[in-house]
């Protein structure tokens, strides 16, 4: 079992999505965030009692951005040879497999990781015990 050489722990800012104004009063406006860019709106004016902007202050700390839970960066594999650049890295970056590879490469590419001692995140995906 692989652990990760520091194990930070992760703290979110805010965790709550950034909603985009008036989202909750009509159907046509969906709720992913879009800038107010009008001459009066009292959101991009930052009026009190209105709903938060985005900005930079709400960023992540950069020791633990992009870091996934169990303490390990992600890597997106798409064959063994992408794999073995994780040789030297195991205990900083987890392997997964990406989606468009199959069934067939992804047995491949498990029995690697399981030689070079590298966490692979997605390792149940596709795979069917043989009968």
């Amino acid at each position: 079992m692989v652990t990760p050489a520091v194990k930070h722990t992760i703290v979110k800012k805010r965790t709550a999505k950034f909603k985009r104004h008036q989202s909750d009063r009509f159907a046509r406006v969906g709720e992913s965030w879009r800038k107010p860019k009008g001459i009066d709106g009292p959101v991009r004016r930052r009026f009190k009692g209105q709903i938060p902007m985005p900005k930079i202050g709400y960023g992540s700390a950069k020791k633990t951005r992009h870091l996934l839970p169990n303490g390990f960066l992600k890597f997106t594999v798409s064959n063994v040879k992408e794999l073995e650049l994780l040789l030297m890295h195991n205990r900083t970056y987890a392997a997964e497999v990406a989606h468009n590879v199959s069934s067939k490469k992804r047995v491949e590419i498990l029995e690697r990781a399981a030689q070079l001692n590298v966490k692979v995140i997605n390792a149940g995906a596709r795979l069917r015990s043989q009968e």
